[in-house]
């Protein structure tokens, strides 16, 4: 796979500095995925042109631990594919590896040079881009380039097969490197929709990083998110949630500078206001304005009001994920018993680490615990709590699999209470990017209108027990209601000693 950087400025072979890469040598990195090789096709004083040409190895690609080829069931997929050839999150990896230094900013020859804007042309053959070549106008256009993007036939000889998911890129703009080479390492996985290593919660800080300065106010922020972190439902909602209350800061820093502490020095405001004083009326309203809370906080917030109301003091969390839901259960001191399960080893790994498990205080810890388990099976630890969670996770479960989780959780596990969200599919057109017909998450088996769910979770009720109830979790449209759907199912009447 390749990509160029050329630089037209006065004295262009000035490039050469800002990398840390002398134009006169070919340099090679070893990668766990292959080989980087940089050097320069041209490089003179009006025009200079790096070039860096990542070669894939694709037995160790295989061996990789978590590379997404490794991931497949189909084994010669593992060794057929794209990823020598095509732009991918291996190509952004070998930037951030072989250009560090030029992505941070620092010219240590040099030290003005990484202030400059220059004007760039960067260049990428193959890109695969699952979305189109809408898609990537629509991410790198708002950053300042100009784009020129064209699709890749399947056959340039049968013009009736269309393109493919791949397209030419060429971008055009006036940017500092730093700036250019950032957009590349956050955009290029964004747009090939995969990565080839685990991503977990660490990604969150990788990506506020390399977007510093340009994520929290890109349009397609949420987007980008989703895309970079695997569409990991949690760890994207913690970006987005962090990338909100960036840009109210930011929004501060124009009127006054926020201080961290809840103070406002308000005099480059021209107002005024003393340094260091409290926040008042006269602040702008863009300073006591809140962030927009994400979805994922929204429906967290739903259920938890709804185990209040309950008074639950006991709650299981069906397929818990990485343990999102469980930091909020263990903030309610109300609540005496956490147990988290899940079918996924790694997910629970991810949860304790998330929670600290190792590290907390004793009567903090005996409150909560986690448990491998499926949903489908019957299991005698997820029986007698007072509430159980099913938070986004029917649609991963496959249609005729879903009579047997009714069965292990509401006729076997019978807790009191059991709140159940789920994707309402009628919102989907009010997402942009998320092409017709597509489901949300690669993972989901399903989705289901308002119509659908009420109709699956009455009949649940009905069958053992307990009554239901419906409500929205976000703003409701007027035409296709609320982006999710939530259902509460509370039993009716008492079970072996316990109250109903």
């Amino acid at each position: 796979m390749l990509l160029t950087v050329t630089s037209t400025a006065p004295e262009a072979a000035d490039l050469g500095f800002l990398l840390h890469k002398h134009p006169g040598r070919v340099q090679s990195f070893d990668l766990p995925v292959g080989t980087a090789h940089v050097f320069y096709p041209e490089a003179t004083a009006e025009r200079c042109t790096v070039a860096l040409m990542l070669e894939v190895d694709p037995v160790a690609l295989v061996r990789g631990r978590a590379g997404s080829a490794g991931r497949s069931g189909f084994s010669l997929a593992q060794y057929v594919n794209d990823r020598p050839y095509a732009a991918s999150s291996m190509l952004a990896a070998a930037l951030g590896k072989v250009f560090r230094t030029a992505i941070s900013g620092t010219c240590t020859a040099r030290p003005e040079l990484p202030a400059q804007e220059l004007p760039l042309v960067v260049e990428i053959p193959a890109l695969p881009s699952r979305g189109g070549p809408d898609l990537v106008e629509r991410l790198f256009r708002p950053l300042g380039w100009d784009v020129d993007v064209r699709g890749v036939p399947l056959d340039p000889t049968v013009p009736a097969w269309g393109d493919s998911r791949y397209v030419e890129l060429r971008l055009t703009g006036t940017l500092r490197l730093a700036d250019a080479l950032s957009h590349l390492y956050v955009l290029l996985p964004v747009l090939d929709g995969d990565k080839h290593y685990w991503v977990g919660p660490d990604e969150i800080d990788k990506l506020l990083r390399a977007g510093e300065g340009w994520l929290a106010a890109h349009p397609e922020r949420e987007l980008i998110a989703h895309r970079y972190l695997a569409n990991q439902r949690d760890l994207a909602a913690a970006a987005v949630e962090r990338l909100a209350a960036s840009d109210v800061l930011t929004a501060l820093d124009g009127a006054g500078t926020f201080n961290g502490v809840g103070a406002f020095d308000g005099a480059a405001a021209g107002g005024g206001a003393v340094a260091g004083a409290p926040i008042t009326q006269e602040i702008p309203e863009v300073a006591a304005a809140p962030p927009t809370p994400s979805l994922a906080r929204l429906r967290a917030d739903a259920v938890l009001a709804e185990l209040r109301d309950a008074g639950a003091r006991t709650v299981v969390d069906l397929g818990c994920g990485e343990g999102a839901l469980l930091a909020r259960l263990l903030e309610d001191r109300t609540i005496e018993r956490v147990l988290g399960v899940d079918v996924s080893h790694r997910a629970l790994e991810a949860a304790s680490a998330r929670l600290h498990l190792d590290t907390m205080p004793e009567h903090q810890r005996s409150r909560i615990e986690l448990a491998q388990s499926s949903l489908t099976y019957t299991d005698a630890r997820v029986a007698g709590f007072d509430a159980a969670v099913l938070m986004e996770v029917v649609e991963h479960v496959d249609l005729p699999r879903l009579a047997a989780l009714e069965r292990a959780v509401l006729a076997v596990a019978r807790p009191r209470v059991l709140v159940v969200t789920t994707p309402n599919s009628e919102h989907n057109v009010r997402y942009p990017h998320l092409e017709h017909g597509h489901l949300r998450h690669h993972d989901h088996r399903f989705e289901w209108t308002r119509a659908e769910f009420e109709e699956w979770a009455t009949g649940a009720a009905t069958r053992n027990g307990y009554q239901v109830r419906f409500a929205p979790v976000g703003a409701v449209d007027a035409e296709v209601g609320p982006p999710t759907q939530m259902a509460v199912l509370t039993r009716t009447a008492p079970e072996d000693g316990m109250s109903a």
